[in-house]
């Protein structure tokens, strides 16, 4: 909504016309013609292990961090009463 406002009165105060064409040429040429396919990367299980393990344990550290910040300014402190289900 903004940058159309923006688009609109750069027009107006410029002088010159934008014109857009809104046909999609990123899977054609101009002439119509369809693009080769992209090369792919492959990231395998190497790759997998690679982005997850670390997410993993980054995520671990910080919620440790939280949960102990939580505990000793006893903003959240879990209570024994809570196994009761005997």
């Amino acid at each position: 909504m903004a940058s159309a406002l923006v688009r609109s009165s750069w027009r107006l105060f410029s002088g010159n016309t934008i014109r857009q064409n809104n046909s999609k040429q990123a899977t054609t040429t101009a002439s119509g013609g369809m693009l080769p396919e992209p090369r792919r990367t492959p990231f395998g299980l190497i790759g997998v292990v690679c982005a997850v393990i670390p997410g993993l344990l980054i995520g671990a550290t910080i919620s440790k961090n939280i949960a102990s910040f939580l505990e000793e300014n006893d903003l959240f402190v879990p209570s024994d009463d809570d196994d009761d289900d005997d």
